[in-house]
């Protein structure tokens, strides 16, 4: 079973048909880009990609290779924007004391080991464990919400995986609950600026939300420091206190990172899940019959519809990929959505099947040193949400999935609505 036919809006970009030559695929647009990653994948896996200045790989053991060689393919570029700072909004974030940086996913070894050794023992199950009937209640609550609306009519993005993984992420740093638009406002400035393909004057609102995200990841570490508390700031804070290599920029970055990864990933992940499986009548049904399911069934989303389907990294030396030569300084874009669909490592990639053995192995959350930290807490959140959903919506229906838009930008693949309804 093939997904469905997908369009999409450009709220980031400047999009453009690609050219004779590119095999269909168009680096910011994410409608559908499946065919055109197969294409690749067929006849020009490591393609140079003029537009972007990539070179483009799209096969899995291409891309697994690369992410497991740091030493060769740096990371440095990861969180770098795609398209160049305009000197408008340059001067914004110069004024604006904007200095973030990566927490780690731009960060090499050392510095790469140091920091991720001291903020994974603030990742621990104990924090999960405490926080996941927060997280069910809060689920609950949201669909009780949608469900007492005498229209019968809902949209899953907003009443549902937009504030649960934010109110989760601002509950787990110790920030204000209160503020989700703010933190999802200043988001989608962070996705806009770093992925997406603005002009110089489409940069300067974003710019001036940087500023103020910055600012306050800056003031989250200060109020730890006085004030303490039980969240993972106040916990990096003590671990410094304790003779932890960690500065206050160092763990302020983290912030930067999770106040992004930390909801933004997570809203898709539980979009996509419902959005792919509530298309296929059938599978869903299996997981309201039996929910053990479920968690083998996010795997599978993550790797037929993952919320990353493009990263980047850096040749720090002559090197090859897949038998082609790739010259110190260039940098490449693996498209982990195409990986996840390869043949030579999926059978039958291009079809959803939650029985699916080997889902586990998607390169949706990378591989390697960086592999994604937050990895479990993504996954517990959907799993709970597909939970509820199944058990107190079990006949939702989805509509118009032919009328979903998608977000321009090079390297997610977000869905902004997922429309449904029930009978009476």
């Amino acid at each position: 079973m093939s997904s469905s036919t997908e369009t999409a809006a450009c709220p980031f970009g400047h999009g453009a048909e690609a050219p004779a030559g590119h095999h269909g695929y168009e680096p910011f647009q994410m409608k559908d880009p499946f065919p055109a990653y197969a294409e690749l994948r067929n006849e020009q896996p490591i393609m140079f990609d003029e537009r972007v200045g990539y070179y483009v790989v799209s096969r899995y053991d291409d891309i697994k290779a690369v992410f497991d060689d740091w030493e060769t393919f740096s990371s440095e570029n990861a969180q770098a924007p795609v398209r160049k700072r305009g000197p408008q909004a340059t001067k914004i974030m110069e004024e604006g004391g904007f200095t973030a940086y990566s927490g780690l996913s731009a960060r090499r070894p050392p510095e790469h080991t140091r920091i991720r050794a001291v903020a994974q023992k603030a990742f621990t199950p104990r924090r999960y464990k405490a926080l996941e009937p927060f997280i069910r209640q809060n689920v609950v609550d949201q669909l009780e919400a949608m469900l007492a609306r005498p229209e019968h009519r809902g949209e899953l993005v907003k009443d549902l995986a937009y504030t649960v993984p934010t109110v989760t992420i601002l509950t787990l740093i110790g920030a204000d609950v209160s503020q989700v638009d703010t933190f999802k406002r200043w988001s989608d400035s962070r996705a806009a600026m770093t992925w997406g393909d603005l002009s110089d004057e489409e940069q300067i609102p974003h710019a001036h939300n940087l500023v103020e995200y910055w600012q306050e990841c800056q003031r989250l570490v200060r109020v730890a420091h006085e004030e303490g508390g039980d969240n993972l700031t106040a916990d990096l804070v003590r671990a410094q206190r304790d003779g932890a290599e960690i500065s206050d920029h160092e763990i302020a970055s983290i912030l930067y990172s999770l106040l992004f990864a930390g909801h933004e990933t997570t809203t898709t992940l539980i979009a996509n899940s419902l959005r792919v499986l509530l298309a296929r009548p059938e599978q869903w049904q299996q997981l309201v019959e039996e929910p053990k399911k479920i968690p083998a069934a996010i795997d599978e989303v993550l790797r037929f519809s993952g919320s990353i389907v493009g990263w980047r990294r850096k040749a720090l030396k002559d090197t090859e990929v897949g038998g082609v030569k790739i010259p110190e300084g260039s940098e490449l874009l693996l498209l982990m959505g195409s990986a996840n669909r390869d043949a030579a490592r999926f059978e039958d990639g291009e079809e959803f099947d939650i029985s699916r053995g080997n889902a586990r192995e998607h390169l949706s959350f990378g591989f390697g040193i960086h592999y994604c930290l937050g990895n479990m807490l993504a996954k517990l959140q959907a799993k709970i949400a597909l939970e509820e959903v199944a058990r107190l919506a079990p006949n939702l229906t989805l509509e118009s999935p032919e009328g979903i838009e998608f977000r321009e930008n090079i390297s997610f693949r977000v869905p902004e609505t997922v429309p449904v309804s029930w009978e009476a």
